[in-house]
């Protein structure tokens, strides 16, 4: 039962300031509230030579003890705790942690704020300490992948064939309509845009040339990576997180079960057969929607449009433009996975992850792609 705490002078002097006190009952947080004001109204009138009696002091907590140390001071609470006899050994060495606790936080110098060019400095650096991390990361972890990609290849038997199908349908089969539709938009607004300008110099038959090297070559692969990295990464990261924060990958590597095995590869595999067929499908469509502005705006017929294909387009374009795709799936794949695996186990976790996991996918493309294609024009491909 607690007993409430109190705080009773022992004696008065002139200026009716206590030159002594009797402290007892329970100082706990409970009672925090009803002790506060006593303590601060008698902060400052107890002298180093006032009697303080702690043989009834009660129950105590660490709230308890700060304010004990609030109102005696840390020093003269450790000498006290040392000498009253009757009181017990956790209630002494609490006092006595929580006094030297606070002694030490008071003795610590202010803190002074920076100035703001050492904030956007710091800011940086630490920026560019996560993006090394990640990049060190993201390079382990595609070792792992090729290495257990390369320690199955070879064993047919421990292929996941029923978790690569339904993968390959959910990143595959059912993408291939917004990324026709995407592509057919992207083809006819290329075609309209190419017939509109160079209509001003008389070379609107150019506008079949502009289609098929743009899809060909970069917007075929590019629009279909960035759809997959915005679909297919982002579910990735999801459905392994939340494996994750359920526990479910420990149950795996308890069962004796390779987590890369059974839940990575067979989405990079997914995704390395998807994505160029979703590329090729792309390149169609959007060679098909700039027939139909073609046709529509600069009376070109579609026998006329694909005679000016075959003659003016070397099928160079076309390899060039399907060699990116298994590339940017495998890339895709590994940071989808990756930024799984790196979820804590809260909701916002994942949701922080799938972010990440999305716009690190789409900058490692658009990257890859630039870079390929500096790389062609100088070599002359």
């Amino acid at each position: 039962m607690s007993t409430a705490p109190f705080i009773e002078p022992l004696a008065h002097s002139r200026t009716d300031a206590p030159s002594g006190l009797r402290i007892g009952g329970d100082w706990t947080l409970a009672h925090y509230a009803q002790l506060e004001p006593q303590v601060l109204a008698l902060q400052g009138h107890l002298d180093n030579h006032s009697s303080i009696d702690l043989t009834e002091l009660g129950a105590l907590d660490t709230a308890g003890a700060a304010l004990l140390v609030g109102l005696l001071g840390s020093q003269r609470l450790a000498q006290l705790a040392t000498q009253a006899p009757n009181l017990a050994t956790e209630r002494r060495a609490l006092l006595q942690t929580v006094g030297q606790a606070m002694a030490a936080a008071s003795d610590m110098p202010p803190h002074r704020p920076l100035a703001t060019w050492r904030e956007v400095l710091g800011h940086i650096g630490q920026a560019l300490e996560e993006f090394y991390q990640q990049c060190v990361d993201l390079l382990g972890f595609i070792g792992l992948t090729l290495a257990t990609m390369l320690k199955i290849l070879l064993r047919p038997g421990r292929w996941r064939m029923t978790s690569l199908v339904a993968h390959l349908e959910q990143s595959g089969l059912n993408a291939v309509p917004i990324v026709a539709l995407l592509t057919f938009l992207v083809g006819a607004v290329v075609a309209f845009l190419g017939a509109t300008v160079l209509a001003d110099f008389g070379a609107s038959i150019y506008t079949v040339d502009l289609v098929a090297f743009s899809f060909l070559r970069e917007f075929g692969v590019l629009l279909t990576a960035i759809l997959m990295a915005g679909r297919t990464a982002s579910a990735f990261t999801a459905q392994i997180g939340s494996m994750k924060a359920n526990e479910e990958i420990d149950a795996i590597r308890t069962l004796g079960l390779d987590p890369l095995e059974l839940l990575v590869l067979p989405r990079v595999f997914a995704l390395l057969i998807a994505l160029p067929i979703l590329t090729f499908i792309a390149m169609l469509s959007g060679i098909l929607g700039g027939a139909v502005v073609c046709a529509l705006s600069l009376d070109i017929s579609p026998t006329m449009y694909l005679a000016m294909l075959q003659e003016n387009i070397a099928l160079k374009h076309f390899l060039v433009g399907l060699a990116k795709a298994p590339v940017f799936a495998f890339l895709i794949a590994v940071i989808g996975c990756l930024e799984g695996f790196k979820v804590t186990g809260s909701a916002q976790s994942v949701g922080e992850r799938t972010t990440s996991s999305v716009v690190q996918s789409i900058f490692v493309v658009i990257l890859l792609d630039a870079l390929a294609a500096l790389f062609l024009m100088e070599m002359g491909w």
